[in-house]
């Protein structure tokens, strides 16, 4: 019931969203739609609503720079892909949900 509300959530607040961000690549779009949180296996909604993103590893959690400041990122919104087309870590963020998911960069 979650997973389907949060669906309904995502279509019902993709015409007031933002659009994606300037310069995205819409060939990514599927990519973005396909992530999941994997906990819930809810939406992390669409492109519209990801970003690439600066992140570093504390302890043991990750940090996702969000607007403008540094947040832990909880473990159960971490997405662990073997790929990332990317090539950068991506945070699915709202203000009224805050992070959704988190996908890891490349880590050096």
């Amino acid at each position: 019931m979650k997973a389907l509300a949060a669906a309904l959530l995502c279509l019902l607040a993709a015409p007031a969203a933002a659009a994606p961000p300037e310069g995205a690549d819409m060939r990514l779009a599927p990519w973005f739609r396909s992530l999941q949180q994997p906990k819930t296996g809810m939406s992390c909604c669409s492109i519209a609503d990801c970003r690439p993103t600066d992140f570093r590893a504390s302890g043991d959690h990750y940090e996702a720079f969000v607007n403008g400041e540094w947040t832990r990122v909880a473990e159960d919104k971490v997405v662990h892909q073997t790929e990332n087309p990317t090539g950068r870590a991506v945070v699915c963020w709202t203000p009224v949900h805050g992070i959704m998911c988190f996908v890891p960069g490349p880590e050096t």
